[in-house]
């Protein structure tokens, strides 16, 4: 190799060495985000798709100027405090997640700045101490879920006022679940409806809750809220639709997946928000000062779809209420 050109190749790979110092050091010093829900990451798509849409609209783009890091306990609630602690060791300017996740991410952390997206009453849960200004290290958005079981059973009756016995999937021992379930039993008793409460624990328990539904002679059902039922929303729907029974989720996603109907809060509008106070917190805002936000976007979806399946006919009235019609 001649002398000039060698000399050239070498100012050249010196070049291409520099700009890759750079591009990893500029990778480096990207604030890491974290992001931790107890359920699978094909089951919560839209949930942290609405979370990247917050952190973008506030100005944060993953890969760009922050690097996001997702963890999912597939179900699996006894592993939320390893996978909070393998996040708090990437020292993450701030991490995000459900009421769960934030109440396992509070227990190891008190100085990280946590932002939750839940379903229960976050005073009650233990997450802050007051809504407007909840002081140290957590803050969030509340869609209160579990408060809207009364609100599902009232819709679903005016779908199929002849229903004497109604099907209830819970997944229990959660202060948001059980709130759902005693509002739903105080609201069939006043009406003298019966209902056949089956508790869902894990994925496995689906199937032999619809059989119990079949050898009580069940003829609607009403799924209850919660990150467990969410992410088996395919299995539930499916069984529905197999055992030709009407039903009323909690969120959209089920009718999505062909659900009948659904009424709730947008989740993925919530986790939108979620990710607005994430990327506040990146601008230098304190948790703390942030009040906790109630998610004001509620959605009543029909699928008519599914409804002409089931030889259903809405109400003209009720389907005229609805958000969204699938069709």
């Amino acid at each position: 190799m001649r002398r000039r050109a060698f000399i050239g190749w070498l100012g050249g790979a010196a070049a291409w060495s520099v700009a890759r110092s750079l591009v990893s050091r500029a990778q480096a010093a990207m604030p890491v985000v974290g992001f931790l829900r107890p359920t699978s990451q094909a089951s919560s798509v839209p949930f942290e798709s609405g979370f990247r849409d917050g952190l973008k609209e506030a100005g944060f783009v993953d890969g760009k100027n922050v690097k996001i890091e997702s963890r999912y306990t597939d179900n699996q609630l006894e592993r939320l405090p390893e996978l909070a602690a393998e996040l708090i060791g990437l020292s993450p300017a701030v991490i995000a997640g459900s009421s769960l996740a934030a109440l396992a991410l509070k227990a190891a952390t008190t100085t990280i700045p946590i932002v939750f997206g839940g379903g229960g009453d976050p005073v009650r849960d233990g997450l802050v101490p007051n809504l407007n200004r909840p002081g140290g290290n957590v803050t969030g958005v509340t869609f209160l879920a579990g408060q809207l079981g009364t609100k599902r059973l009232e819709l679903l009756r005016q779908l199929v006022p002849h229903a004497s016995i109604v099907g209830v999937l819970v997944n229990p021992n959660t202060s948001e679940t059980e709130a759902e379930r005693s509002d739903i039993k105080a609201a069939a008793q006043a009406i003298g409806l019966q209902l056949v409460i089956a508790d869902i624990h894990s994925g496995r328990d689906i199937e032999p809750a619809f059989a119990t539904f079949a050898e009580h002679k069940v003829q609607a059902i009403l799924v209850g809220a919660g990150g467990l039922l969410t992410s088996n929303r395919n299995t539930i729907v499916a069984l529905a639709a197999r055992d030709r029974l009407p039903a009323n989720y909690s969120v959209r996603e089920f009718a999505d997946a062909g659900g009948l109907m659904s009424y709730g809060t947008s989740i993925k509008d919530a986790y939108r928000q979620v990710g607005l106070y994430a990327g506040r917190i990146l601008k230098g805002e304190k948790p703390g000062d942030l009040p906790v936000v109630q998610a004001a976007k509620f959605e009543f979806i029909i699928n008519l779809k599914t409804a002409k399946a089931l030889g259903l006919e809405f109400n003209p009235q009720l389907l005229a209420t609805a958000d969204e019609v699938i069709e």
